[in-house]
């Protein structure tokens, strides 16, 4: 007899059943998991943020890591001091995204023109000194220039202890040098060294230490001489490291010849000396970077995609800002990007001058925002002298954050706008109702000064022409509809393409759409009011189908802002209720 059983969930909060069908094969019970529902799309993240720009150190190219806090930023990027060429603006903007609810940041360094990496000078190691080895610093600029201290650390290791010591490790009795191989140990010469009968040795390692410029000093123990052993000094102080933050913190690294031997390198790092110095010169941040250094940055960009907005910090000071600002724009609007460039004018630009910057711009991807901002300067509490008290920033930095605080708070529909700046002292200019009149009907969002109200951002409008896609929360919106659904249909690839596609297309988006309506994201009373979604014959022709074709289309009426608020009053007398 076949016996199939079926097990069902009436609860609707649980989407599988387990059906428990016999084979035939052999003998026993087989249980499956099959969900009970239609597959569904999430809403993808708003919440995360690209930074192009130069900072103190750190890698100029490869995928960037996120970053969290300022604190994770400094660990690999370097503190808020000023660049050879221009204040560190992007450390700044850093500070200012997370102070205004900035969650998650990836930050694509941009290095300056003509910048070097700092090195110490070559040492000669080996028989006849044939062989080098040097000290470079991690990533180029004049921060990598400082002192390196290496210091030679001998732990006393009794000989029945010497087992537990791993392959590689160097070994002192008395005058005697000797490397573990396998389960022995051998000299320079590659004489075995017989251990047994001797009480005690020293394992050799040593510490090194980095001191940068206004940077304290950051050290790695448990240094190895040896390639075999686990951190040979030429593994742990690689130059061109995985890119994490644990070896990023490393403001240093080592370059080191293929024969340079373990023996070699005690003698030409030691000698006769328990502890040396190095110093790492040479390093400079170069000059002001062009358009060709922030579109290598920008494309590092493009491998992430939970990214939705980018910003190039401080950018408009530099002489290519005009060709940087358009590669940023050209950077979002590039599909499937689903991304805003955030822009800033120049700093202490006039109306008139302001509107020239915008006249440069048209795309419904980009939002231009002025003036500057005026906030206090961290540094100034570090006890240096002569460091002014305040700062003049661009306000790009602090709007990101903005965006990301008003998705949580409110959602990615409404405009990111009528909302406070955290840490504005003052505006660089105060732009009056007047001037307002003029900079915002052609796209430039104004930061403004309401007394009792504080400092806000008062402009919800993208650089564009199209009346269509003026507002900017309707194009970050519409980003992140395209986002969710072409990230949570990507199952479909392969698929066959008939009747029961399609229809499951349609299902899950409406399902999808459905939920937006009842956010309150979408206009109308009912759904049919607030969206459509057709994918069936209407929309492909059988040449379609036949080229592996899948079309769909999809309508939403999204919710705009309330701009401009009229409120009309009207004075009746008391005959007039009669």
């Amino acid at each position: 007899m076949t016996v199939s059983i079926n097990v069902f969930c009436i609860n609707p909060a649980f989407s599988h059943w387990i059906t428990i069908v016999p084979e035939y094969l052999a003998p026993g019970v087989y249980v499956e998991e099959i969900s009970s529902r239609e597959k569904s799309i999430e809403g993808v993240s708003t919440g995360t943020t690209g930074f192009v720009g130069p900072t103190r150190r750190g890698p100029v190219a490869g995928v960037p890591e996120v970053l969290t806090s300022l604190s994770e930023f400094q660990a690999i990027y370097g503190d808020l001091d000023d660049l050879h060429y221009s204040p560190n603006y992007l450390a700044h903007a850093v500070g200012a995204f997370f102070d205004n609810g900035g969650k998650r940041l990836y930050v694509s360094r941009v290095a300056g023109t003509g910048s070097t990496t700092a090195a110490s000078t070559h040492i000669a190691v080996g028989d006849g000194a044939t062989q080098a080895f040097r000290f470079v610093a991690r990533t180029p600029g004049e921060a990598g220039n400082g002192m390196i201290s290496v210091r030679l650390v001998a732990k006393p290791v009794s000989i029945a202890a010497l087992p537990r010591n791993p392959p590689g490790t160097l070994l002192r009795i008395g005058e005697i040098f000797a490397i573990r191989q396998g389960d022995v140990w051998h000299d320079a010469n590659g004489v075995l060294v017989d251990t047994a009968g001797l009480a005690s040795g020293e394992v050799l390692t040593m510490t090194i230490s980095m001191a940068g410029q206004k940077e304290a000093a950051v050290g790695i123990r448990n240094i190895g001489f040896d390639r075999e052993h686990p951190r040979w000094i030429g593994q742990v102080l690689a130059a061109t490291p995985a890119r994490h933050i644990g070896q990023l913190q490393n403001k240093c690294a080592v370059e080191i010849d293929e024969d340079v031997s373990a023996f070699d390198l005690l003698n030409g790092l030691f000698g006769s000396d328990l502890k040396r110095r190095f110093v790492l010169a040479g390093g400079s941040d170069g000059t002001a970077p062009n358009r060709a250094a922030y579109e290598a940055a920008l494309a590092e960009l493009s491998e992430l995609e939970d990214i939705s907005t980018v910003a190039a910090p401080g950018h408009s000071v530099y002489p290519d800002y005009v060709g940087i600002q358009q590669a940023l724009v050209a950077h979002a609007e590039t599909h499937p990007a689903y991304r805003i460039a955030v822009l800033d004018t120049p700093p202490g630009q006039s109306i008139q001058e302001a509107r020239d910057t915008r006249a440069r711009i048209d795309s419904q991807y980009a939002a231009l925002y002025y003036p500057w901002v005026v906030a206090g300067n961290p540094l100034s509490q570090s006890g240096r002298k002569r460091i002014p008290p305040e700062i003049i920033l661009p306000p790009s930095g602090f709007v990101c954050g903005i965006y990301v605080r008003n998705d949580t708070e409110r959602g990615v529909h409404k405009a990111p706008a009528n909302a406070v700046v955290h840490g504005a002292i003052r505006l660089k200019r105060d732009v009056s109702n007047a001037e307002h009149e003029v900079l915002n009907p052609i796209g430039v969002n104004c930061l403004r000064d309401f007394p009792g109200r504080g400092y806000q951002v008062w402009g919800a409008r993208t650089a564009s022409s199209d009346p269509e896609w003026k507002y900017l929360n309707v194009r970050r919106y519409c980003n992140y509809l395209q986002a969710s659904i072409d990230r949570g249909t990507q199952w479909v690839v392969f698929e066959p393409n008939g009747e029961r596609l399609w229809a499951s297309v349609r299902q899950i988006i409406s399902d999808f759409l459905f939920n937006e309506w009842k956010k309150g994201t979408l206009m109308g009373s009912k759904p049919e009011e607030a969206f459509f979604v057709r994918c069936d014959r209407s929309t492909m022709t059988q040449a379609d189908i036949d080229s592996g074709r899948l079309i769909g289309q999809i309508g939403v009426a999204i919710v705009k802002p309330a701009e401009f608020n009229n409120f009309r009053l009207a004075q009746e007398t008391a005959d007039s209720n009669a």
